[in-house]
């Protein structure tokens, strides 16, 4: 049996059910800052409040949650605790291209090593948040299981994160205007026609938008059309389904999916505080396997609007 701890952090989003589903070992929590500055470890597990609250509160007024790399103290406590027991760690962290979170794992991982010259850890930047993140995790775990060694559970990685999509809409533009990423004047006339932003991920690790479209029954279609174009190999899948208060529509995009598709499984869970302090309210999407990310979204972008032309 491979001896080594697979170690994730708090924005894979995968809850304790979760965790032990697929056998996760242990999460390196990250911090997030409340609207009235009060600082917590990300909240997973959503003991102290839920999504719906946590979003809601995002919704109509300036309220905004602010986020921080992991604790190095944090990290050293929870990797310690397998070095002790001589086991190797096998670390996945949320993407270089929106967080600091891996160079920081990564160094404390370096000083570590110092101290356990014995024993290996292997830090991989996952490319990806949420459940893309968490998606990739459970893939590190399934790999352990095989019997692959971590040099080839980190290699594995390293190759399948690339292929990993996102898509589905996101309707709530006045938090997009809120976080700086469009004018109130487009949020307003954005909603009042009821536009829904529509993304995948870039080869670089960030949220790549390919294209808008109005009205949900479209964009539940489109969402769709687009996951039976790009996946592969669907029977073999676990397909992964977050959203940030839309839970309706992950429920019924999850019933589309299942229809169409007939995957292995289809996990609906809600985006977690780590990352839902920046997506906000008003997104549900489906994280699932596919080819490469291409450069430049070349390929996706042709994909959506051959969709949005029909």
């Amino acid at each position: 049996m491979n001896n080594f701890a697979i170690i994730a952090d708090s924005s894979c989003d995968l809850t304790k059910a979760l965790r032990e589903r697929f056998g996760v070992d242990a999460l390196i929590r990250g911090i997030v800052y409340k609207p009235d500055g009060t600082q917590i470890f990300a909240d997973v597990d959503w003991e102290t409040t839920t999504p719906e609250e946590y979003f809601r509160s995002m919704q109509g007024r300036k309220v905004l949650y602010k986020t921080a790399t992991p604790p190095v103290g944090e990290i050293r406590e929870v990797f310690e605790k397998f070095l002790k027991e001589d086991k190797d760690i096998l670390s996945i962290s949320l993407s270089t291209g929106i967080s600091g979170t891996f160079q920081i794992v990564q160094n404390t991982a370096n000083e570590l090593l110092k101290e356990y010259p014995e024993r290996k850890i292997i830090c991989v930047d996952s490319l990806r948040y949420a459940s893309a993140s968490g998606l990739l995790v459970s893939l590190a775990c399934r790999k352990r299981d095989t019997g692959a060694s971590i040099e080839e559970t980190a290699e594995y990685l390293n190759t399948t994160r690339h292929t990993i999509h996102q898509m589905g809409p996101l309707d709530d533009l006045f938090f997009c205007a809120k976080t700086g990423r469009i004018t109130n004047t487009k949020a307003f006339f954005g909603t009042l026609i009821g536009v829904n932003s529509l993304a995948d991920f870039s080869n670089k690790g960030l949220s790549a938008m390919l294209g808008k479209i109005k009205g949900k029954p479209n964009a539940l279609r489109v969402t769709v059309e687009y996951v039976c174009h790009t996946i592969k190999n669907p029977e073999e899948q676990i397909i992964f389904i977050s959203h940030s208060d839309r839970e309706e529509y992950a429920q019924m995009l999850a019933q589309e999916l299942k229809v169409r598709l007939n995957p292995k499984d289809i996990i609906i869970n809600p985006i977690g505080m780590s990352c839902g302090s920046s997506i906000g309210p008003g997104l549900y999407a489906a994280y699932y396997l596919g080819d490469p990310i291409s450069d430049g979204e070349e390929i996706e972008r042709k994909i959506l609007e051959s969709i949005l032309k029909k």
